[in-house]
């Protein structure tokens, strides 16, 4: 759990109390990969912290054609936003892609520890704001960089993800069909 606690302090100081009173509110689980944790037009009502593995959150058009959103790593956190915050079904799927360690923190306990714990406001405050900021950096990004150019910042933000991942799943996250992801990519690789 050293991780979590490494996280929060990024942005907060807990007391070891308050440390102790997150932790208890929390859940740790263990999924397999290819194992969906949440499912388009359910209600997500956790946060999900990685301790380990990969996860990535998607949807799937009424083309059956998969839109990879997010991935999420070791210390990073994932969630559907729009479901969690609202409590209204989202529409979003995520899936584990590397057998992974979670760390659940459930919508009921969240409002709960922001009473207890204001702090934790904050901080939760100041995620959803990056959250919010990457999410309109990347749609700037897909309306005005080149499928290259968006690849590119693919591998500065994920440099660990490159081997781990689906060719299929990185096309999907920048916008591009795996044809095309092929052919830039060995044109990339020629230069």
């Amino acid at each position: 759990m050293a991780l979590i606690l490494e996280n929060i302090a990024q942005h907060v100081a807990l007391t070891v109390q308050e440390q102790e009173l997150f932790l208890s509110k929390t859940e740790i689980h263990h999924y397999k990969a290819k194992t969906i944790i949440l499912n388009s037009g359910a209600i997500c009502k956790h946060s999900y912290f990685v301790n380990s593995g990969i996860l990535r959150s998607f949807n799937i058009n009424d083309n059956i054609v998969e839109h990879v959103m997010s991935f999420a790593c070791q210390g990073w956190w994932i969630g559907d936003m729009y479901s969690l915050l609202s409590q209204k079904p989202g529409n979003l799927f995520i899936e584990v892609l590397e057998d992974a360690e979670l760390v659940l923190l459930s919508k009921e306990n969240q409002e709960l520890l922001y009473r207890e714990i204001p702090k934790l406001e904050r901080f939760f405050r100041i995620l959803t704001e990056n959250s919010l900021v990457a999410n309109q950096e990347r749609l700037m990004d897909n309306l005005s960089l080149t499928a290259e150019e968006r690849f590119e910042k693919f591998c500065k933000k994920y440099p660990s993800l490159i081997q781990k991942i689906t060719q299929k799943q990185i096309a999907s996250y920048i916008g591009v069909t795996p044809e095309f992801y092929s052919k830039m990519k060995s044109r990339l690789l020629r230069k």
